[in-house]
């Protein structure tokens, strides 16, 4: 019988995921349940979007309270996005993944039966709670279950956005066949309580605490554990290495240890990192997110072309997403974000130069350029460059952060783009935006860090102490 390999610290286990050639079995059904919440965060965002119009006439909601609503769930996620990185570092990643969906179903339940823009509001709250914790979470828990070779496989985070907005957009028409009327946005803020229940069951069932976690806590006969339940590796735990020892013994990491995010080598890592989750949050939350509106003035005035065309822009999103997983092993996620941000940067320049001045199918043609260079390139890679960055001690740490600057690319998004728009006029407001991917994909031909050129930040860090060790012994 062969020897079962030994664990001894985080470096062992990221190791014996690292070494496996596939995800299969149980495993590949929890990677994809925590996708799931990924899904949800999409879908209610869409839910929102789709029900907009009839629920601004309904409620009779000024163009402020419209805002205030629009930039809720963003909003909070600045502040909940670190809040749950501190939470999984400090209590694992999978309790603040089930306590997300105990928010996304209240606040889809809350907003579904209000009576008033309150109510709406306060779902609206419960709602960005879910999101900002989820989304952080989500993105270092993947990153800990995906070996390395398989890195880019994060990316299509990104597709599975864009199928959500889809289905929500594609279920808001069938309640507008079937006469849901004015109502038609409850049905669909409503149809996101009950994905979330869903989820909450799913992975309350089946999730597996993070090996990784588990072992950088010193916890290393439940790592092991885990790796047989996750993946079914025979291994036994072993006498912990320095670097366990001492992170046993050091306390929690939380907000004061944020700076270590800006410090060394890992500086380049959050400047970069942050510039493309805050470019691709700030292009798509001002013209993604406004699909619709922009459908409205190419395909005319009807909820029906609006949300069909919406959808369609949509159905692009997903093919991008589904390549971005390519390109991201193919070029690394720096070059593919580089690429992407060039070619959202000409679509927004030729929207904004011939808008209202050329055929429906040059018209049309545009936005899917945006679309499908977006979702390929910087959409994908802002979460997942920042997942695969940072070590696991500070891995939930730094994707939370990097979702905060996130957020507030698409607070700026959802909040400048309606300004914008009514002083300048759609065509220039896309000549204005245009200087956010040409930002990005500045930012990317200065900063050349990419996790998928380089060895993994927790192994890098073993060998580090293991070398740090051998000095000690040797002088002594």
């Amino acid at each position: 019988m062969a020897q079962r390999p030994s664990v001894r610290g985080v470096a062992d286990v990221v190791a014996l995921i690292d070494g496996l050639g596939k995800i299969t079995g149980r495993a590949q059904v929890i990677w994809f349940l925590v996708f799931g919440g990924l899904f949800l965060d999409a879908y209610s965002n869409a839910a929102l979007s789709a029900g907009l119009g009839p629920m601004t006439s309904q409620m009779e909601l000024t163009s402020t309270q419209v805002s205030i609503l629009t930039a809720t769930a963003p909003a909070l996620a600045i502040v909940f996005n670190p809040l749950g990185g501190w939470l999984a570092t400090r209590i694992g990643r999978v309790p603040p993944l089930l306590i997300a969906k105990v928010f996304a179903i209240a606040g889809g339940l809350l907003a579904a039966f209000a009576n008033g823009f309150t109510v709406v509001w306060l779902g609206r709250v419960l709602v960005g709670v879910a999101y900002g914790v989820d989304f952080a979470v989500a993105m270092a828990l993947l990153a800990e279950y995906t070996p390395a070779k398989l890195g880019g496989r994060l990316n299509l985070w990104q597709a599975v956005w864009y199928v959500a907005t889809t289905s929500n957009l594609a279920l808001a028409l069938l309640f507008f066949n079937l006469d849901a009327g004015a109502d038609i946005w409850r049905w669909s803020v409503g149809s996101a309580a009950v994905v979330a229940v869903a989820l909450l069951l799913s992975q309350a069932l089946m999730l597996k605490e993070s090996p990784t976690w588990l072992a950088g806590r010193g916890r290393l006969d439940e790592s092991v554990a885990n790796l047989d339940r996750i993946y079914g590796i025979k291994a036994v735990a072993g006498t912990p290495d320095a670097v366990t020892r001492a992170a046993a013994d050091a306390p929690a990491i939380g907000f004061r240890q944020a700076g270590l995010l800006f410090k060394g080598e890992y500086l380049p890592r959050t400047i970069l990192s942050s510039v493309i989750s805050l470019g691709q949050s700030m292009q798509y939350f001002a013209v993604g997110w406004y699909l619709p509106l922009i459908s409205l003035a190419i395909f005319g005035e009807s909820f029906e072309k609006a949300t069909v065309g919406s959808m369609v822009f949509n159905a692009f999103g997903i093919a991008g997403g589904l390549l971005s997983a390519y390109f991201g092993r193919r070029l690394g996620l720096r070059l593919s974000s580089a690429a992407g941000f060039a070619g959202v940067f000409v679509a927004l320049v030729a929207m904004g130069l011939t808008f209202g001045k050329v055929p429906t199918a040059v018209a049309f043609l545009l936005p899917v350029l945006f679309i499908l260079c977006h979702s390929a390139g910087p959409g994908a890679n802002g979460k997942s460059i920042a997942a695969l960055s940072y070590s696991s001690d500070v891995r939930a740490l730094g994707t939370g952060v990097t979702g905060m600057v996130g957020s507030f690319g698409s607070v700026a998004g959802l909040y400048v783009f309606p300004q914008i728009k009514e002083s300048l006029g759609l065509a220039d407001t896309f000549l204005v935006l245009s200087v956010v991917p040409l930002i990005g994909l500045i930012t990317c031909l200065l900063i050349r860090w990419d996790p998928t050129k380089a060895a993994s930040p927790d192994q890098v860090t073993g060998r580090k102490s293991d070398t740090a060790a051998a000095l000690s012994v040797t002088a002594r």
